[in-house]
């Protein structure tokens, strides 16, 4: 899984032409932590169209503070640099591929 931080977010997402979806967690969130194996499975199922990765929000806050993230975890569905979907708390796995598979 793509670790996104303060120092390559614009270059692989911002920049990035195509679908990037990101995951905004933290070590100590208990949703978060359901969620993981979740978006890895999806990032598996779904990777070869789409780009995965993840933002921890305690090491990287600039880009937390950027996007506004006020809860985790937070799925933002970026589309030619720009976002395009926000999924705020935990979700399904059905939900999340759902709401994704939409941009493809």
């Amino acid at each position: 899984m793509r670790e996104f931080t303060d120092s390559n977010f614009v270059e692989e997402v911002v920049n990035y032409n195509g679908i990037t979806v990101v995951d905004f967690w933290a070590a100590w969130c208990g949703p978060c932590k359901m969620l993981a194996p979740i978006f890895e499975e999806l990032d598996a199922e779904l990777g070869d169209k789409i780009k995965f990765g993840k933002v921890n929000v305690d090491d990287n806050p600039s880009i937390a503070n950027q996007f506004k993230i006020a809860n985790i975890p937070t799925i933002l569905v970026f589309k030619n640099g720009n976002v395009v979907d926000t999924l705020v708390g935990f979700r399904p796995k059905q939900e999340l591929k759902t709401v994704i598979e939409k941009y493809i």
